[in-house]
């Protein structure tokens, strides 16, 4: 989905090398499906630990790390790559001012500096947190709030400048419910234990954090206390995370008149301003709501305590480019109490993410050089464009849906754009200022350049062209708006076949099933609501609308059944976009996987036939097990179900992964014919 806001970043990018090497039965490497199952669980009980669990009881999860599997793995061999375009550009003595390796180099070497970082403490930020005390009343709130949102994340609420969802080839601003700081409002009123414990540790949190600032153990304690007050107040006023899933209840438009009408009290002329928008004539709001109650708290809460969360709040999003003693405050709370990761990453591992994130766009362009093979975009066109054919094909066949929606929806599916490897383009990245004076103020920079891209683009063409993820992003997205795909293209062999060609089996559960995925986005609960061009537009007959929301209730049903930990359930409801595009794109890709060779022979390879490696390698695709306080964490604030149930939810529904593995009445995860899913 969009990104930064409706992003369904989940997916494995896979791009398999080819080696002509020959090698003898003594040299080859056991098959890594066939290594990874764990006999002693039953595949009809549960397949995610059938085909993982030898290799999770081989691998713990690092201490650093809040999960470990396959994304781990890959992402480790991304970081490595990353790491020496990094370190090779940092060495470059004389590299040319405003080059990328110069931006690069300087970026990382500033990262890696840890002498300086832990003199300076907080220095760095002194002049802003005078700008902050300096807050006389709310205007004073709004102006810093509005500078806080160009270098640091962005509090009070969100803003964007995006694609007009109802005039998808206009850019407008858009407003949503933000401002807290704990990962959703569930967590400032849910009364289970890890929720209680939470709350206690974020509020010692907030005492450190402020006693780090030079506060006073008392006033650090006060400051606390009404910070989370404040917060507490904004998260009852914050719209259920599965109720912002509805794009038709999150569109308000407003002219800039109304919007300053209805919220007196925040003065949206400073706050554009600041952020450099001027000449702006409406806005659509996702919740009036919570602008509404936002406005009264400005007025009815202390100065002082707005000058604290601001403060908080820069912080926050700034702590992981500071000092050892912020980073780790911060890092025993969001890492530690939220999802249980023991120790810190080393320095380098988290200065090369740092970069990645700040100058992606600059490193993808090295990467594409120096690490993407030629033909990748070819290959992975070349899938998408089989998934494509196949998902025609199912919509055709479909019994639930009439003619007229079917044409539309046939010409969705063929307007969809594939966006595969790396942009044509790269963006202009020569105004940010990079240079080896502050870590922290590179990465201010680079937010500062960001935020400035993104408000450049109102009132111009929307570039349906651009590009939101970079090629070395280890993920994908669906974009509604323009009624597209991104697969970028990481080049990894997957993990277990290194030297080797995998066969057609692994290609289609996980490269096709990517593209699967991706692209039964534009048609679930979500992006079914917009047409062909990405326009919020109801193209469905009424009849056909009641067929396919009946079929979401029952994917919707049938997580909300899953206990993730504890006595913790799925959120059926919040997850169900994710739910039926894994649904979805399991099913196409293993429809087109039918009309391979390997399938049509009925190949055998190290013991398993062509459906059982399919699935098997779908589960891979999914090898992933976490620390059970970031899969409680997920299941109260992410749209994505754990990885366990992405594996087992889909595949409970399939008839040919019940043939593949004889499940059977009885067998935990067996559903009778009646209550099995099945939507395109």
């Amino acid at each position: 989905m969009k990104k930064h806001f409706f992003l369904s970043l989940l997916i494995i990018v896979t791009v398999i090398t080819i080696s002509s090497c020959k090698q003898s039965k003594k040299e080859q490497v056991a098959d890594a499906l066939v290594s990874h199952i764990d006999s002693t669980i039953k595949a009809g009980d549960d397949f995610f630990l059938f085909a993982n669990g030898k290799w999770f009881r081989q691998n713990p999860i690092p201490a650093s790390e809040q999960s470990n599997g396959i994304w781990q793995l890959i992402q480790d061999t991304i970081n490595a790559q990353i790491r020496h375009v990094c370190e090779s550009s940092a060495a470059i003595k004389d590299a040319l001012k405003g080059s990328n390796k110069q931006k690069i180099g300087d970026f990382f070497y500033t990262g890696m500096d840890s002498v300086t970082l832990n003199k300076e403490v907080i220095n760095d930020l002194k002049s802003d947190f005078e700008m902050i005390e300096a807050i006389k009343d709310i205007n004073g709130i709004i102006k810093i709030a509005s500078y806080i949102h160009t270098v640091a994340g962005s509090p009070l609420f969100g803003l964007y400048a995006g694609q007009d969802d109802k005039i998808s080839s206009k850019i407008a601003i858009n407003i949503y419910q933000g401002g807290l700081s704990l990962p959703d409002r569930n967590f400032y009123f849910d009364t289970d234990s890890r929720a209680v414990s939470i709350r206690h540790k974020f509020i010692s949190h907030l005492e450190n954090t402020f006693i780090i600032m030079g506060y006073s153990a008392e006033k650090a304690k006060t400051a606390a206390q009404g910070l989370m007050k404040l917060e507490t107040a904004i998260a009852k006023t914050t719209r259920k995370r599965e109720d912002t899933r509805d794009p038709w209840l999150n569109y308000n438009k407003l002219t800039f008149k109304q919007l300053t009408e209805s919220t007196p009290n925040i003065d949206w002329k400073i706050f554009m301003d600041g952020i450099g928008l001027h000449n702006v004539d409406s806005v659509i709001v996702g919740q009036p709501e919570f602008l509404k109650a936002l406005n009264g708290y400005l007025k009815s809460y202390p100065v002082a305590d707005w000058k604290n969360y601001l403060k908080y709040h820069l912080v926050r999003n700034l702590s992981g480019s500071m000092d050892d003693k912020t980073y780790i405050e911060f890092f025993n709370f969001y890492s530690g109490a939220l999802r249980g990761v023991k120790e810190p990453k080393p320095r380098w591992k988290r200065v090369v993410q740092q970069t990645d994130g700040s100058l992606g766009e600059l490193i993808g362009q090295v990467y594409v050089d120096e690490y993407l093979p030629k033909g990748t975009k070819d290959k992975l066109i070349e899938i998408g464009n089989v998934i494509k054919t196949i998902f025609a094909e199912r919509i055709k066949a479909l019994d639930w849906m009439s003619s007229a929606t079917k044409e539309k929806a046939l010409n969705k599916l063929a307007s969809v754009i594939m966006k595969v490897g790396y942009p044509d383009k790269w963006k202009d990245l020569s105004a940010m200022q990079i240079d080896r004076t502050s870590f922290v103020k590179n990465v201010m920079n680079a937010n500062k350049w960001e935020v400035n891209y993104m408000i450049s683009k109102y009132g111009k063409p929307v570039d349906r062209t651009e590009w939101g993820m970079e090629p070395q992003t280890y993920n994908a997205y669906y974009n509604p708006s323009n009624n597209e795909i991104c697969i970028p293209g990481c080049n990894i062999i997957v993990p277990g076949y290194e030297g080797k060609m995998a066969d057609d089996a692994l290609l289609y559960s996980i490269i096709g099933a990517t593209f699967g995925h991706e692209i039964t986005h534009g048609f679930d609960d979500q992006g079914s609501k917009y047409n062909a061009l990405g326009n919020l537009q109801n193209w469905w007959t009424p009849d056909d609308s009641i067929k396919f929301y009946a079929k979401t209730k029952m994917i919707v049903k049938q997580f909300n059944k899953y206990i993730a930990v504890d006595s913790l359930h799925i959120n059926g409801e919040l997850t169900q976009g994710e739910n039926i595009a894994d649904l979805g794109g399991t099913i196409m890709a293993y429809e087109a996987f039918k009309k391979t060779d390997q399938f049509k022979n009925n190949a055998i390879i190290a013991g398993l036939n062509p459906a059982q490696r399919f699935f098997l390698g779908y589960a891979l695709a999914w090898m992933v097990n976490e620390r059970p306080e970031t899969v409680a964490s997920q299941v109260k604030s992410n749209e994505h179900s754990p990885a366990k149930f992405r594996v087992n939810g889909p595949l409970s529904n399939i008839p040919e992964f019940y043939q593949a593995f004889g499940v059977k009445q009885g067998d935990a995860l067996w559903v009778p014919d009646s209550l099995r899913v099945e939507i395109w």
